[in-house]
């Protein structure tokens, strides 16, 4: 067994800040809210005009909303698994 857990709780929070790793992890942590983007995930998917909401940097979920396909849906992305954002300009 690889589990041992006896010390996942000594380190859990203090690894736990470090989970969301990655250059766009990064910026979504600075991201204005109710910024314009397109998301480019990592399956080749993209997200068009979609508006960033929120960043949770405990479990690595970055919210979008897109208010232009399904008006008030909530889009919830692993930050790990974006390859890409565009910020669209003004």
């Amino acid at each position: 067994m690889h589990n041992k857990h006896k010390d996942s709780g000594k380190h859990e929070n203090k690894d736990h800040e470090h989970e969301c790793n990655g250059c766009i992890c990064d910026q979504l942590r600075k991201l204005q809210t109710q910024t314009e983007v397109d998301v480019f995930l990592s399956s080749g998917q993209v997200l068009e005009d979609v508006v960033f909401i929120n960043f949770d940097r405990d479990n690595c979920c970055a919210f979008f909303s897109d208010p232009e396909t399904e008006p008030g849906s909530t889009l919830i992305v692993d930050c790990q698994r974006i390859d890409a954002i565009r910020i669209e300009a003004d």
